[in-house]
């Protein structure tokens, strides 16, 4: 059984185009159905519906052969134990810092809140600065406007939402898509079937 880790909303989506150009076809939505593993129209191929930043994990730990996740999750998660192969140019979108660029900061050390804590601890640290990291789970524009953060580091699409709240983005972090991961494990064990995979969601992506 050959098990694909995917979350719902956006990536699920977009996904689904290219599993059907390797002619995987999931035979129920996880928009409707109560099931974390949906079957497909392939006997030996199944589709596990998790949280987005849970599928590096499930992958790496062999919960899933092969899984779909953003780059932004990939780079927090930062592990040596997983393929990258195909770039599905999904869910496009910029790791960014933002804030209000005419905010006087007085303290030395700025405060930033994000939910990548190790990609912001990361990038502020090639810069020679010494941040204070704020963990937070959603919302990040809320932090500079109640004065708990003087920056985010977040993803952003359009910026309608920075914006919004009187922010901007103001560094670029990476550039994020979805990619096809694999359990290298699994890339020995089921070599043929996950090779094959790989090649028809290249060919797919174009």
């Amino acid at each position: 059984m050959l098990r694909i880790a995917l979350s719902k909303g956006r990536i699920f989506k977009e996904t689904l185009p290219l599993l059907a150009q390797a002619g995987i076809k999931p035979l129920e939505s996880p928009e409707t159905s109560r099931k974390l593993i949906l079957p497909t129209n392939q006997k030996d191929v199944e589709l596990v519906i998790i949280r987005a930043t849970d599928v590096p994990t499930y992958v790496e730990h062999g919960g899933a052969d092969v899984g779909v996740a953003g780059k932004d999750v990939l780079l927090e998660y930062d592990s040596n134990e997983l393929y990258e192969p195909v770039d599905l140019k999904i869910a496009q979108c910029k790791l960014m810092v933002a804030g209000d660029p005419n905010k006087v900061i007085k303290q030395q050390r700025l405060r930033i809140a994000t939910k990548f804590v190790n990609v912001a601890r990361s990038y502020f640290a090639s810069k020679g600065e010494q941040v204070e990291i704020i963990k937070l789970y959603g919302s990040m524009e809320l932090a500079p406007l109640v004065g708990m953060a003087d920056r985010i580091v977040d993803v952003v699409d359009t910026g309608n939402t920075l914006r919004a709240n009187g922010l901007e983005p103001m560094e670029h972090i990476a550039d994020i898509s979805s990619r096809l991961v694999v359990n290298k494990a699994a890339m020995k064990m089921k070599y043929q079937q996950v090779k094959l995979l790989i090649e028809q969601v290249a060919t797919a992506v174009g």
